[in-house]
């Protein structure tokens, strides 16, 4: 093909390729993949993603780039990801096409019951009904690929695609049908060597449980070594599902913007992304960088918040365009009891739970006690060798390493059982593990019961009762320990996370075996991301940010006793680690008002940030004078939470302005009720808003001065209310 004239010109009168070629020459610099934003072409229109990969491999010169060009980008970004130096990328940034360029990093993946408790199945006033399950949306999932023929992704009764489908399945043609319309790999490279065995099959799980759990088909009689039977399906069950495979034991950034380039061009609807890495930059950002330009083209962007909490300023994926995810439990618990010797019964939680095991008192050790030594307690790889603990259940403290693996030490060792308990940090907050003996995994209250215990006697004894599946367990919805806080380390004025989802034992489609359960915001991410679709499909002339704006106004901050979401500790949650709250999807579908956004809208807010120009540019892909641009602070972007830091000294208001859209009825009253936390006065203005038709727009200014001497963090809400609708704002206030 041959290149447009304008620009071959101007690349001969650059000499890119005789700078690349000096510095190849040099050896001295690690080749490693970098990639590289070029200023986007306002003047040449390219037809196909051919002509994009052939102008960039012409930059690099032609015979470096057949060797060196690992992806190019044109949906999600302009530029390309190659092998290249740090010599060579220096000689590249003082061309004139040249914007930023940086090395790819690693990210990782963030790792039934669920459509019942989020009240999907609710009758003829149920979201599916309202929603046709999601028929004839795309939902599109990075992740460590698939397992064709599950029946979680069968096709029965299942329409084609839409029309505008522009992807490809690359499986056997036998695993492609009309649920499963689009699968493949971005995972070409190891180090420098090209893989020729590349598959989209999941070796991993992780991207088959995703999938299914967002948009997987009904299987009857689905269960766990017999625990959660029921009817399993995904949130959104006649929703299409495309997989893009960025993931094997980590996932590039290149890989995973290679696989959005790809999705955005594919025609999907929405994204799921159950991954993350810390954070960073926006203009570095794989996620927030691809997330931007596919909401640019009315496609939703739902993310996982990340796996590390309790500990605040650890949310990722927090740029605002994006829906960030937090994990909350689920009304069902696989409880496993404790029974001490003394006759106390303690409530644990165990995926193991055998048929034919014989429950009956055993002798109980903890190790830790015995040796004096923390690894022993923590029950280490290697530890217990100087323990006997044959025959014996062994107490383990939780930390360090993984949950499981405690329990193969134990067993290693001779144990015959295990009691695990929750250190300080996860308090509460257990897990239903697929042991590998018969265990009981109990929150650190009981702890200290148990020790107390082994301390009280010379001949210490317990047992391990198990007793199935137990559904309505109160406190539900309750945050788990794992889930990430904010505040966002890059935009502190944007209350991240978003919302919680059931992510805490979740049953979904597994590669090895028909179904597995685990826990993670990854498995909170897909639930959003499904029940985006359906609302999706309910409105789909809606943006992305109505969306978005629909699923946190209508989330509830209740559990099913009507007390607070609590956390691990049994404390209400507070807004860093619920945001809106929980998702509500029969809420959400019918939400009255929303604040919407346009993608121009982010760059005011983006150069308020003090990205530079060049950066703003990258991320939005045009040219952007920040000087020429009338930024804005955090708190003024339209978003359907509010962030307000008032000074330590004076009384000033603090006011930002809000734009709200009627999506319900015509001829509707809205009245403000605000409630912030004392030593905080808010006022809105005006009080009231009254709407003659659907999509007509008004706006109100809420305004906050500080009354008295509080300080550190406060909360509050902003509700508009009127005879069907209640459209709620959480509101995070820090008082300096």
């Amino acid at each position: 093909m041959a290149l447009p004239r304008p620009f071959l010109s101007l690349l001969l009168c650059l000499c890119a390729a005789s700078l690349l070629s000096a510095r190849l020459a040099d050896g001295s610099d690690e080749l490693k993949v970098y990639i590289v934003h070029v200023k986007h072409p306002d003047d040449v229109a390219f037809s196909d993603a051919a002509q994009w990969s052939d102008w960039y491999s012409s930059l690099l010169q032609e015979d470096v780039a057949a060797s060196r060009l690992v992806h190019s980008y044109h949906n999600v970004m302009t530029g390309f990801s190659a092998f290249l130096t740090e010599k060579e990328v220096e000689a590249m940034s003082k061309l004139d096409w040249f914007l930023q360029a940086y090395p790819s990093r690693a990210y990782r993946l963030h790792t039934t019951r669920t459509p019942t408790f989020l009240g999907l199945r609710r009758g003829k006033q149920g979201v599916w009904r309202s929603s046709n399950m999601g028929e004839g949306v795309i939902i599109g999932l990075l992740d460590s690929g698939i397992t064709p023929g599950h029946p979680s992704f069968d096709d029965y009764g299942m329409p084609p695609p839409p029309a505008k489908w522009k992807g490809r399945c690359d499986l056997n043609a036998s695993f492609c049908n009309n649920k499963l319309i689009g699968a493949r790999s971005f995972v070409n490279y190891d180090g420098r060597k090209r893989r020729s065995n590349v598959t989209v099959v999941d070796a991993d799980g992780h991207g088959t449980h995703t999938a299914s759990t967002a948009a997987g088909a009904f299987v009857k009689r689905a269960n766990i070594y017999g625990l959660a039977r029921g009817l399993a399906s995904g949130m959104a069950p006649r929703a299409h599902l495309a997989i893009y495979k960025v993931c094997l034991e980590s996932c590039a950034s290149d890989d995973i913007l290679a696989g959005m380039d790809a999705a955005v061009g594919d025609g999907v609807d929405v994204l799921s992304i159950s991954l993350g890495g810390d954070p960073v930059p926006f203009f570095v950002d794989a996620i927030a960088l691809g997330g931007f330009n596919a909401i640019s083209k009315g496609i939703f962007v739902s993310c996982s918040a990340g796996n590390s909490g309790p500990d605040h300023y650890t949310v990722s994926n927090d740029a605002p365009w994006l829906l960030t995810v937090g994990a909350s439990t689920v009304d069902r618990s696989f409880r496993a009891t404790v029974k001490l010797g003394d006759g106390q019964e303690l409530d644990g939680e165990s995926m193991y739970q055998p048929s034919n095991y014989k429950s009956k008192l055993l002798p109980l050790v903890y190790p830790g006690l015995i040796t004096g030594n923390s690894d022993t307690a923590l029950c280490m790889n290697g530890t217990l060798d100087s323990v006997d603990v044959r025959g014996k259940i062994v107490l383990c403290d939780r930390g360090t390493n993984m949950r499981v693996e405690k329990g193969q030490v134990v067993k290693k060792a001779g144990g015959a059982g295990m009691i695990l308990v929750n250190d300080a940090l996860n308090s509460y907050s257990t897990n239903a593990d697929l042991h590998v003996l018969p265990a009981s995994h109990l929150p650190y209250s009981d702890a200290a019961k148990i020790k107390v215990y082994i301390n009280s006697t010379s001949a210490p004894t317990a047992a391990i009762i198990f007793k199935g599946t137990a559904l309505r367990v109160p406190n539900s919805p309750a945050l788990a320990s794992f889930s990430s806080r904010g505040p966002s380390q890059i935009t502190p004025g944007i209350l991240k996370p978003d919302i919680l989802g059931p992510g805490v034992n979740v049953l979904a489609a597994w590669n090895t075996q028909k179904f597995n359960m685990i826990s993670g915001t990854s498995m909170s991410c897909p639930h959003l991301s499904g029940i985006s679709a359906l609302i999706k499909h309910a409105h789909p002339d809606w943006s992305p940010a109505a969306i978005k704006s629909a699923i946190l106004t209508t989330a509830r901050q209740k559990d099913n006793r009507q007390q607070p979401i609590v956390d691990e500790k049994h404390v209400p949650a507070d807004l860093f680690a619920v945001g809106a709250g929980h998702v509500d999807p029969q809420r959400a579908i019918d939400p009255g008002l929303v604040y919407d956004l346009a993608p121009g809208d982010y760059i005011p807010y983006l150069c308020g940030l003090g990205i530079k120009d060049e950066s703003v540019s990258a991320i939005v892909r045009k040219n952007v004078k920040c000087s020429s641009v009338k930024s804005i602070t955090e708190g003024e972007l339209n978003y359907p939470s509010i962030t307000v830091t008032l000074p330590a000294i004076g009384s000033k208001w603090i006011s930002y302005t809000r734009t709200v859209t009627n999506v319900g009825k015509p001829m509707t009253e809205y009245s403000a009720a605000v409630d912030v936390a004392k030593g905080v006065t808010a006022r809105v203005r005006p009080a009231k808003l009254y709407f003659k038709e659907v999509n007509q727009k008004q706006s109100f200014t809420i305004s906050f001065r500080r009354n008295g001497d509080g300080f550190g963090p406060a909360e509050g809400r902003l509700r508009w209310v009127s005879k069907e609708h209640v459209v709620r704002s959480p509101i995070s206030i820090f008082m300096e």
